[in-house]
Formats: C-alpha cells, structure tokens, sequence
C-alpha cells in the first residue's frame, strides 16, 4: 500500500504526486526525513512495512485551510497476531517560498508498543494562533482545569476520542463530565502553545505543544487536536493525536 499517497494529501494541483525532493516529513518513528533519496526509501520502506501487516485506511475527515490541509485517518493494522486501529493526522503544508512542503505526521505510539514515546516540539508557539468561537472557549477551559465549563462547550451527544484508539471514546455530557473532572484532578488543568490553527467552518485543527498538565510541568511535545462542530454549533467531535504521557491516564 502507497505510504501517504493513499491518503491522498500529496497530489498537486494538476493532479500528480509530489515528488519525494520536494518533501520535508516529520514522523513520529522515523524523525525528519529530507532529501529525495531518503524520501523515496522512507516512503518505501513504510509501504512495505504496512503491507506486512495487512493495513487498510479510512479517511475519517480533511480539513482544507487558506494554505494548509489536515488529513484524518483510522488505519488498521494486524500486530502480533491481533487486530488494531490507529488513529492518525497528517498536516500538509508548502513553505512560504513554495519550494518545499512540509508534512507532519500525528499518531501515538500507544497502540504499536504499549506505552508513550516523548515527540519534541515541531513547531514553535505562535501568540498570534487564536481558535473560532466554542473552540476557543473549549481551550480556555482547557487551561483553566474547569470540568463543567469545557463539558458545556459540547453536544449533549458529543464525543471525545483520545489518541490511543476508537475504543478510548467517551461520549455525551454525565461521561464527558467524568472524564475531564478525572482529568483535572491532578491539580489543574493541561495547558498548550498554540503553533497553528486550520479553519473550514466545520473543523478547527489546532497543533500544539503541550506543556502542563495541572501541577506538573511536561516536556515541550508536538501533538495535534481536531474539533468538529455539530448542529447547535458547540462541539459534536474532539479527535486528538500526541503521545502527551501525564499524571493522569
């Protein structure tokens, strides 16, 4: 299976793909990959690496900004035997001199090893970055370790799915309620920078770099959060993809 062309985020827009000397890839395995030849080779390799382990794709959503596209997806794999879902977001975006174009790729490492792996930060804050309407309110209260304020910024039949898998989804107000109060109890709450933002008027895509979770302070870690909206406007979908290890599980 083609390695990120099948998620069909590289093709310019005449229709072909990009060619590898034109990438710059950030993966959670393999590092920052440049250079047409280690480019090729790491998109071969993991080609066959997916191959060997029978992955199929879904696209779960593409959010498509003024420069930048964000791809969602659900790939299934078969590790030792058994079979598992990870969820993962890929950031496509050309450099403001258009030579090169940058691809950030989000997923945890939890459903492939069993325990997190520390992602330095990709990019660096932005004071600039500010988030739409309940997404900003959803961040806030984030920050501010508030259970009842962040809940309100949800559907009443609103979901959030941590990174680990579909299986790690809580969903509707009594369950969200008790997940973020789980949450903040570790003395506050889980504060980010904010590096980017991608709007369509549906989802709001946020990088970031989590750097606090209540009273313990992180490493600086990369890591990617997506907010859908619903019918009413607040939030009917949170998706998130960092590998963030806190003091509460």
């Amino acid at each position: 299976m083609p390695w990120l062309e099948a998620f069909g985020l590289l093709v310019d827009p005449s229709g072909s793909l990009i060619e590898p000397d034109a990438l710059v890839i950030d993966d959670p395995t393999a590092g920052r990959i440049a250079g047409a030849d280690v480019v090729s080779r790491f998109l071969t390799e993991s080609a066959d690496w997916l191959d060997a382990r029978a992955a199929t794709v879904r696209n779960v959503a593409t959010t498509t900004g003024h420069r930048r596209r964000v791809g969602e997806y659900e790939v299934d794999l078969t590790i030792e035997g058994a079979r598992i879902t990870l969820p993962l977001a890929a950031v496509v975006e050309p450099r403001p001199d258009g030579r090169l174009i940058e691809v950030r790729i989000y997923h945890s490492q939890w459903p492939l090893l069993g325990h997190h792996r520390l992602r330095l930060p990709l990019l660096a804050a932005d004071p600039k970055v500010r988030e739409a309407d309940v997404v900003g309110e959803y961040q806030a209260a984030l920050a501010a370790g508030d259970a009842a304020r962040i809940v309100a910024t949800f559907e009443p039949d609103g979901c959030f799915r941590e990174p680990a898998g579909p299986q790690y989804r809580v969903c509707g107000t009594r369950d969200l309620t008790g997940l973020f109060t789980r949450f903040f109890s570790a003395g506050g709450g889980i504060v980010l920078e904010h590096c980017t933002v991608t709007e369509d008027g549906t989802r709001t895509v946020l990088e970031f770099n989590a750097v606090r979770w209540g009273g313990v302070r992180l490493p600086r870690q990369a890591g990617i959060a997506v907010y859908e909206r619903g019918a009413t406007g607040r939030i009917a979908h949170a998706r998130i993809y960092d590998d963030v290890g806190g003091p509460v599980e």
